[in-house]
């Protein structure tokens, strides 16, 4: 009878501490639920009234400049509700003011084009961290954000030999600037450029550093997506002279304004 009793009193209780526990994970459930619901109301509610609200973000640019054109690569992660760390990768090409595209004796239909006097495309690869600020949010869900961005990192140039086509007392030559071939190379016998891929294998490398600053007007309905206009500028120095074009002297700094379409996403 004892042991019956202690039987029934220990089933009594583990019953009991079951229970307890099924309800204590069936509140942890509802607790946790009503928790997300509470914070997914809280974005909708931000992203209605036009605030950017995330954690992390990616963009791409694509921007026309000044002496040139490029693209970009932006990531970034929020540090309060209007600063941003950001984290970027940009290549460019920076064309010389007094290059022309001209055409060869037999005209550009039979003929490459080529650019007279040019000596070597300049391309910069640049790595760098800034920050990120809000100047003002949408406002409501179809409005325009104000943000402002500063950057600054490491521009590395590359030089690349530009090469022509030439007519060699009757034999064809791909030629690049040197002495021996100055004359050649700036007479009535070139035919053409000899194309982008030519003369990557002698690229020289050019270190330095660029500043950039810029506003992004971000239009995109959703807050989730990144659809901006960008206006900014942007200087770079380095240590050696960029020679670009034969017979001008060549810099060591550029300047330059830009304007560039932003796409991306928040999370």
């Amino acid at each position: 009878m004892k042991q019956f009793l202690a039987i029934a009193i220990l089933l009594c209780s583990t019953t009991v501490l079951v229970a307890q526990d099924r309800g204590g994970r069936r509140e942890d459930r509802q607790t946790r639920k009503e928790e997300k619901r509470q914070r997914t109301n809280a974005m909708i509610r931000q992203e209605e009234e036009g605030v950017l609200s995330y954690n992390k973000h990616n963009a791409f640019g694509l921007q026309l400049r000044s002496n040139g054109y490029g693209f970009f690569y932006e990531r970034g992660k929020m540090t309060s509700p209007r600063w941003a760390n950001i984290y970027g990768f940009e290549f460019t090409e920076v064309m010389h003011p007094k290059e022309e595209r001209s055409s060869s004796a037999q005209g550009f239909l039979l003929g490459n084009s080529f650019k007279y006097g040019k000596m070597n495309n300049f391309y910069q690869a640049k790595l760098g961290y800034g920050r990120q600020y809000i100047f003002g949010q949408k406002g409501n869900k179809n409005g325009v954000a104000v943000i402002g961005t500063a950057m600054g990192g490491l521009s590395m140039g590359l030089l690349k030999p530009y090469y022509l086509q030439v007519n060699d007392q009757g034999a064809d030559r791909e030629i690049k600037y040197t002495p021996q071939d100055s004359a050649l190379f700036l007479s009535n016998s070139i035919l053409g450029s000899a194309g982008f891929t030519k003369g990557w294998s002698e690229v020289k490398l050019r270190p330095g550093l660029f500043a950039k600053a810029s506003l992004r007007f971000d239009f995109g309905s959703y807050n989730e997506s990144i659809s901006a206009l960008e206006i900014g500028f942007s200087a770079e120095g380095y240590a050696k002279e960029i020679e670009q074009m034969i017979a001008v002297e060549p810099r060591r700094t550029f300047l330059q304004v830009h304007v560039a379409m932003v796409f991306g996403n928040r999370k």
